[in-house]
């Protein structure tokens, strides 16, 4: 038996600590008890490597792997401008310094000290004295809408209306009617505007899109997803069904003790939606349940760093009551779990941040910056089709849920 005793070449600077730890756990023991022979050492090694080069295909930017961008293109020049100096606005300049072509160029706040301070803390170049003078500033490319959802659609036709691109956070607007008047005022002046959901760029979410259109799970029966704020819980439904109109929406409860809503999409399935109070421990935990699998998103679904794919095994498949779940066979599911650490600082708000995972803000700057570069108006990680699709259901939804959160 041949023990190996060198190590092989180094991994790659990107390896995820998972692999990395599983190689090293190879590569570093005692040669006394390391007594791997060299061939079955080889084919381990190998199939670490194999995995995470797997993993990173599948969590490639969709952008990128449709070939609408380059990914080198996170280098081109955009000049911003942050319309509303509070904390989201705060996390969201953390990443673009991150990106190598963001350049903060200009800020506004109602008050103009507090845009000052920010500006001072951020290190933007210049403080505008209001949301007017950002807008019109020749030095300015795109603004960056962090405000309240009620001052959104004055605040994204000021923009285009100066000819500038817009990333708005979401939700874009209130109802769906105000939705189209933003969108075809950019259409007009043609400028990008980009509702911020930024949960579809996180690679947790790439994978699970991957996998989907792969048909690893077959076809997709069930979604399950929940968030206080509704549009959160929402979008998962036409990322798993598509961007189709469903054939029925019904819902109920009230914002404050909690509510659900069931999305039918006739001869395919369901999405069902539950909206819990923030006074309650929320799971916050997407499932898309499919004819052959389920993939589960967590930690957290709203901006999720882990996908676990449960495969149901073949044995099961033609069940003759039609029972295939595992569950129902006494059998155990393939798993696999993959975890995509979102950029340190992560995970529960480090000192200076002030969300969950908003360093995961990143994955969403570097995708507009691509899609830009490459003359887009949208990124096709959440479209036109599928913001306005979204904000039909919510529309429908809040008629059966008192005092909502959109």
């Amino acid at each position: 038996m041949k023990i190996v005793q060198d190590p092989p070449n180094k991994l790659p600077q990107d390896t995820p600590a998972d692999v990395a730890e599983a190689v090293k756990g190879l590569l570093h023991k005692n040669p006394k008890e390391r007594m791997l022979p060299a061939e079955a050492y080889k084919m381990t090694h190998e199939s670490l490597i194999a995995s995470w080069d797997r993993r990173r295909r599948m969590a490639t930017p969709l952008d990128i792997r449709l070939g609408l961008t380059r990914p080198e293109d996170v280098s081109f020049k955009l000049r911003w401008g942050i319309l509303g100096c509070g904390p989201i606005s705060s996390d969201w300049c953390k990443c673009l310094k991150e990106v190598p072509g963001a350049v903060l160029q200009s800020c506004a706040a109602r008050d103009e000290a507090k845009a000052s301070k920010f500006a001072a803390s951020h290190g933007v170049e210049r403080v505008a004295p209001d949301y007017q003078a950002l807008v019109a500033d020749p030095d300015v490319d795109i603004i960056y809408i962090g405000t309240i959802t009620s001052l959104h659609k004055e605040q994204v036709l000021m923009a285009i209306s100066a000819g500038k691109h817009v990333l708005c956070e979401k939700p874009l607007a209130t109802t769906a009617a105000d939705a189209a008047e933003l969108y075809a005022a950019a259409e007009a002046r043609d400028v990008a505007l980009i509702e911020g959901m930024w949960t579809r760029y996180f690679p947790a979410v790439e994978h699970a899109r991957a996998a989907i259109e792969l048909g690893t799970i077959g076809e997709v029966r069930m979604v399950q997803a929940d968030f206080p704020e509704i549009c959160y819980a929402v979008q998962y439904a036409p990322l798993f069904f598509g961007s189709t109109a469903p054939t029925a929406v019904v819902s109920a409860g009230t914002g404050g003790t909690g509510g659900g809503a069931v999305i039918h999409y006739d001869g395919r399935g369901a999405a069902v939606l539950s909206f819990p109070s923030w006074a309650c421990e929320v799971p916050e935990v997407c499932e898309v349940i499919g004819t052959k699998g389920r993939i589960t998103l967590d930690n957290w679904a709203m901006h999720p760093s882990r996908i676990t794919i449960r495969l149901t095994t073949e044995q099961c498949w033609n069940e003759p009551q039609g029972h295939t779940s595992t569950a129902q066979n006494g059998v155990r599911p393939h798993v696999e779990q993959v975890t995509y650490p979102v950029p340190e600082p992560a995970g529960l708000p480090a000192a200076g941040w002030n969300y969950v995972n908003q360093h995961g803000f990143l994955y969403q700057a570097e995708a507009v910056h691509r899609c830009l570069a490459a003359g887009l108006k949208e990124c096709p990680q959440f479209t036109k089709a599928e913001s306005m699709r979204i904000m039909e259901m919510l529309d429908e939804i809040e008629k059966g849920i008192a005092d909502p959160c959109r």
